[in-house]
Parts: C-alpha cells; sequence; structure tokens
C-alpha cells in the first residue's frame, strides 16, 4: 500500500465522495496455485530497505509490467532497488523474502513510471515497467507470458450486448481479507473473476481506465494487488493492471488502468521491444 500522499478525495461519476487509494489483493478469490506462473510479486526498497510491494506480469524473460505507482520516484521517497519473487506462495516458498540473493527471486536493473505519469492524478498513466537482470525469468510455457491487447481493443466492450457478464481474471498477492478487526496478508499468489462495471465513463474513469466488481460471488483486488494483470476473460491478454480502490475495505468495486490506448501500448513497448 502506497504512502499517504497518494490518498486523493475525488468526486466519481455517480456523484458520490470516495477515497481512491492505490491498491495491493485478491479478495475472497481462491488460491491460484500454478495458473498464471507469469504473474510475481514485486518488491521495492526505500534508503536500501524493503518498503512496499506490488503484484506484477511477466512479458517477456527480463521485461515486467505492473502499474506506475510502483516504479515511480518521487523525490521523497525515491526507490533504491527492487526484485521479483516467482513463487505461487512466497511465504511457504524457497526465497529469502525479503531480502535478495535467495533463489526464486530476481533482482531488478532499472525500472520507470509511464512519463506523463507523475504529472497528473496517481490513476492516470498508471502504468510502469521493470527490467530485470539476466537471465531473468525463464517460464516452461512461452503461453505463460503475459500479451499486450490491441490498440483500443477493449472499446467495444462499451456497446456489447451484456456488457455486464464480461468478466476478467484478476491475479495477485495482496490482503486476502479486510475488516475492522481482521486482515489476512499472506503473500501468496490468488485469483478471482470480476465482471465488468463501467468503461468509457465521463468523469472518474474516463476512456483510461475501468471499474470491475469486488464482492463476495465474483472476488476482486486489494491493498497489495497494485500492478496485478487483470485478463481479458480466461486469456494471457493484460487488458490492465490494478490501479486503485474507492474505499479502505477493498468493496464494491476495483479500478483497472488499461493498456489497450495506443501511448500506453508504445511506452511498455519501448522497453519490451527496445
Amino acid at each position: 500500500m502506497r504512502r499517504s500522499r497518494f490518498v486523493l478525495l475525488w468526486l466519481v461519476a455517480v456523484l458520490l465522495l470516495a477515497i481512491a487509494v492505490p491498491v495491493a489483493a485478491i479478495t475472497t478469490g481462491e488460491l491460484d496455485g500454478e495458473d498464471h506462473p507469469g504473474v510475481v510479486l514485486l518488491l521495492m526498497d526505500v534508503g536500501g530497505e524493503p518498503a512496499f510491494r506490488c503484484s506484477a506480469t511477466l512479458l517477456s524473460q527480463t521485461v515486467v509490467l505492473t502499474a506506475g505507482h510502483c516504479t515511480s520516484n518521487f523525490p521523497d521517497a525515491p526507490y533504491t532497488g527492487m526484485r521479483v519473487f516467482t513463487e505461487s506462495d512466497v511465504d511457504n516458498g524457497n526465497n529469502t523474502y525479503p531480502d535478495a540473493g535467495g533463489p526464486n527471486s530476481v533482482e531488478a536493473v532499472s525500472w520507470a513510471a509511464h512519463p506523463d505519469y507523475e504529472t497528473a492524478p496517481f490513476f492516470v498513466n498508471d502504468v510502469g515497467v521493470v527490467i530485470l537482470e539476466e537471465p531473468g525469468v525463464v517460464l516452461d510455457d512461452v503461453n505463460d507470458y503475459g500479451i499486450l491487447p490491441d490498440v483500443d481493443q477493449l472499446d467495444d466492450l462499451k456497446t456489447r450486448r451484456g456488457q455486464h457478464k464480461t468478466t476478467f481474471t484478476s491475479v495477485g498477492y495482496g490482503l486476502q481479507r479486510v475488516n475492522p478487526v481482521f486482515v489476512q496478508a499472506d503473500r501468496i499468489r490468488m485469483v478471482a473473476n470480476p465482471r465488468l462495471i463501467q468503461i468509457n465513463t465521463p468523469g472518474f474513469t474516463g476512456d483510461f481506465s475501468l471499474l470491475l466488481s469486488n464482492n463476495h460471488s465474483t472476488g476482486g483486488t486489494c491493498f497489495g494487488d497494485s500492478g496485478g494483470p487483470n485478463f481479458l476473460g480466461d486469456s494471457n491478454v493484460v487488458a490492465g493492471v490494478t490501479s486503485f480502490g474507492l474505499n479502505g475495505n477493498c468493496a464494491g468495486t476495483g479500478g483497472v488502468f488499461r493498456m489497450d490506448r495506443q501511448n500506453v501500448l508504445d511506452f511498455v513497448n519501448s522497453h519490451l521491444n527496445p
């Protein structure tokens, strides 16, 4: 979960005040196991010490896709290092979490947020890329890597009949449960299948993000899932990365930053295909 400077009040499209906060875990979901080995836990250091964590997706052996607020170097707390942990159950895996140097973890050599990220609210241009050391992470099946959508691919969901039946596969290492007396925060990869709630609506989401369901029926995202993928249906197309929530209880809806806009694809591809 990010610093308090990112906690903003915004007037949402339905004219209700809500708190938009960068999010981080899958709630009311299921254990992912090895279904999505391309989804990894991203740990960020500040001042040489572990400070924050996000979720992320391998696009190749060395290129990792995540949220902009997981990679942006603000001057008040610049990141001094990053690494990914590749096991589905990091808590009980073969690693030295949160420290570097252990098995099943790979150090980053560089990271970047969208070039326009810091000039707008955090949920605008909220995409980032992390470059890993060679040899990076080699997956057994090339289809386990995430792939980017086509330009404006999601726009047709706005007019598709039965829009509310469109499902996504959200994957991440965030909190599994939040309430006033209990927080379950195992560092374990979880999966949920939220439905589309809102897309291309003037106001809060605009044409750069979408809202997905977050309830006991479909599951959803929470703190620690930031940057994790929201695959289109059961494909490996990363429709967007988990970006924000509208309350501190991780309920109701979850915000996803879209990958299908031209400027976003240009940014990611400049690192994927330098």
